[in-house]
């Protein structure tokens, strides 16, 4: 076993956090997230127009929304560790131009080339954006009120979808689907800009608090190995699944195989999106309730993420099989917007058993290995559409594969995450939590 370094060094005082600024950031980085699924939805939105102008088979398609997590899990990673000695400002700033640039190819020439290019440096520059945003956020908030800021800031994902949904095809069906993607661009740079006016890295920043547990610093291996990070792992990978087939195909899917009109998917999708917003702002307050009350970690946090996953892993598996518009729809809706609570949940519990001045580079790399089914899933289920006897039945395969990544994640997050216990393994308890 590695020896732990410790740093002999007095601990820094946290200066009081200003109750407006930390507001102002939260709800900053609430609107990075929108804009960040709003850019991620854009292709899926558009699918429709796109293959049948450009005259793409649903492989393709599948190909070139995977290429989106060609470099995704990598840049997670690499940004990570890079956040040590980043400001969490100049980061965010860095990937919200690069947002911006990655839409304007197809601009230019709309052709498969273009389109993955874009996907591809638009993939590099979102891969760290949850994480690295909750370990911006995480410094304007002590660690006993993070729940509430982490549902916001993961809520911004599910509003962004939610916002994004109904304008993106207004936008595609008024001005043609090039339209969103300047109007998205426009966005991103404003955005950009006024982050770099007001952003800041918060009083909870790791040069005020690394020195909390004793100082401690632990060996990569030993964080990573721990039950806790491997559950949130897993916990990240089957919700990551559902996003992903979220964005590539439940448009296409709710238009061609369920009749659809382009406006009915527009809002089935916001909907959808607005029940893991619904989720994820009950959730925190219920989780800050069970710890309030003494429940451990494993059990409020832990298990709540888990659940999340099997519950929509079974709607996923199930959903294909029901004829009924009405539970189908509901179905559709667990199955697609029951995994909201888990991202949060597995930032929150993560970061329960790794010391501050390590946490944003094991954020990257929970976030990069727990996104990877964003470069399979798409490819593979156009990949299962064309080769099934009729894209119905593709589709149902798809779904059921899903379904069992899902409950197999879930079940593997629920055994294994135990913060509690990890962190005496790792001797995080020697000091006040951080």
């Amino acid at each position: 076993m590695a020896p732990r370094t410790v740093t002999h060094s007095r601990p820094l005082s946290v200066p009081a956090p200003d109750g407006r600024r930390t507001w102002l950031i939260t709800a900053m980085i609430v609107a990075f997230m929108v804009i960040n699924f709003a850019d991620k939805s854009v292709l899926g939105l558009a699918a429709v127009p796109i293959m049948a102008e450009l005259g793409l088979s649903n492989s393709t398609y599948g190909l070139i929304s995977s290429s989106f997590s060609f470099l995704f899990s990598v840049s997670g990673l690499l940004v990570g560790f890079l956040s040590t000695r980043i400001s969490s400002r100049v980061l965010l700033f860095v990937m919200t131009v690069a947002w911006a640039v990655a839409q304007l190819p197809v601009l230019v020439v709309a052709s498969v080339p273009t389109l993955m290019a874009g996907r591809i440096l638009l993939g590099a520059a979102e891969g760290p954006a949850a994480s690295m945003s909750m370990h911006a956020l995480y410094k304007w908030f002590p660690p006993e009120r993070r729940a509430l800021p982490s549902a916001l800031q993961i809520g911004g994902a599910a509003l962004g979808t939610l916002i994004a949904a109904p304008l993106v095809t207004w936008l595609i069906d008024g001005f043609g689907w090039r339209s969103a993607y300047a109007v998205l661009a426009v966005v991103s740079a404003c955005w950009a800009l006024l982050w770099w006016r007001v952003g800041h890295d918060g009083p909870y920043d790791e040069k005020h608090t690394a020195h909390g547990s004793n100082g401690l610093r632990l060996p990569y291996r030993r964080i990573l190995l721990t039950g806790t990070v491997l559950g949130s792992i897993a916990s990240a990978f089957g919700a990551a699944w559902a996003l992903s087939l979220s964005h590539a195909w439940l448009p296409a899917y709710l238009r061609t195989q369920l009749d659809m009109s382009a406006a009915a998917s527009a809002t089935a999708i916001s909907v959808i999106s607005g029940l893991g917003l619904v989720l994820l702002l009950a959730v925190s307050p219920f989780v800050d309730a069970l710890k309030s009350r003494g429940v451990s970690s494993r059990w409020s946090s832990g298990a709540a993420q888990s659940t999340a996953v099997c519950v929509a892993g079974c709607a996923m598996a199930a959903f294909p099989f029901v004829d009924e518009p009405g539970p189908r729809l509901v179905l559709i809706a667990l199955a697609f917007g029951g995994t909201a609570i888990a991202v949060p949940l597995h930032y929150m519990t993560t970061a329960e058993v790794v010391p501050p001045a390590q946490r944003g580079a094991v954020f990257g790399i929970v976030a990069g290995i727990g996104t990877l089914p964003g470069l399979v899933a798409p490819f593979l289920t156009g990949h299962l559409i064309d080769t099934a006897a009729t894209p119905a039945a593709g589709y149902t395969t798809a779904f059921l594969v899903a379904g069992g990544v899902m409950l197999m994640a879930g079940t593997a997050a629920l055994t294994a995450i135990r913060p509690e216990r990890d962190r005496r393994h790792l001797g995080l308890d020697t000091g006040p939590h951080s």
